[in-house]
């Protein structure tokens, strides 16, 4: 059974497939260690690790790279961030292509016009519907026909008013589905009612983004899969958990006071890192 499988199996389930984001290999295996079934690839991760100020400035090559480090690192299925396809329709199957060489079960593909640009606009409507369908064909030619393909619009934010955001998201969203999507990723969504509403309208699985600045206490977990939201993605929580930690520990250390880094757990215990970074647990 292919990755690709497990993970369609796992969106098809009435469970809520929670996926937090990985930003390097031993993000991701912490995750799988921790108990989840799926990990969720985030650009923005890759970028802040990198020291980067910008999404954009993870290229391709670069994003497939850390993508496959990833992937490597693990043995439940891994969904790569494949921001707009990296470029017009013409890149699109060479981006799916290079994706499922390295072991991706699933990706993401955004209808956000990147640029450094202020604001949030999209892509047409018809244009993305062809990126999908470009994508869903590469997957079959290359014999896997349950490649996950996690349609992603950022209509919400990109209208005049949150109502008419709401409306364009939902409408884009039915029409990736037609073209090919598994599910549809609506991001900057804040509350109950807007998750409700989505949950009703789209013609399928939903996912969404938590844990994020606008909405990190307004949505829990428990609030989503109650909702019946299909899949969860925590593009940012890991690589600030882990900043925030060497924070801590620095300032610690800069304050001379050794003991309130050991007192205070903040360290990992060297057997654990050597478990965890065992050549015997990664992906065969």
């Amino acid at each position: 059974m292919t990755k690709s499988t497990i993970l369609k199996r796992l969106l098809n389930s009435k469970a809520t497939l929670v996926v937090p984001d990985a930003y390097d290999p031993v993000s991701a295996r912490i995750i799988e260690r921790a108990g989840f079934k799926a990990v969720q690839c985030s650009g923005a991760s890759f970028a802040i690790a990198a020291c980067r100020q910008h999404e954009l400035d993870i290229g391709f090559e670069e994003n497939l790279a850390r993508t496959a480090g990833i992937i490597d690192a693990v043995s439940v299925p891994v969904m790569a961030d494949g921001e707009d396809g990296f470029g017009g329709i013409e890149q699109i199957p060479h981006t799916v292509e290079s994706y499922l060489k390295v072991g991706t079960a699933g990706i993401n593909l955004e209808d956000q016009v990147l640029d450094r640009q202020p604001g949030t606009r999209v892509i047409d409507c018809g244009l993305m519907q062809e990126k999908i369908t470009a994508a869903r064909s590469t997957a079959q030619s290359a014999g896997n026909p349950d490649f996950v393909i996690n349609g992603r619009t950022d209509a919400l934010t990109a209208c005049a008013t949150r109502e008419e955001g709401l409306k364009e998201a939902i409408r884009r969203g039915n029409l990736y589905l037609e073209a090919g999507a598994d599910l549809v990723f609506v991001t900057h969504v804040k509350t109950r009612q807007e998750v409700t509403t989505l949950v009703r309208e789209l013609q399928g699985p939903l996912s969404i983004a938590a844990g994020l600045p606008y909405n990190l206490h307004d949505l829990s977990l428990q609030d989503l899969q109650v909702l019946g939201v299909r899949r969860v993605s925590l593009p940012l929580l890991l690589i600030s958990s882990t900043i925030q930690a060497l924070q801590e520990t620095m300032s610690a250390l800069k304050a001379g006071d050794l003991g309130k880094v050991v007192q205070d757990n903040l360290l990992c215990d060297y057997a654990e890192i050597q478990r965890l970074t065992a050549v015997s647990a990664r992906n065969a």
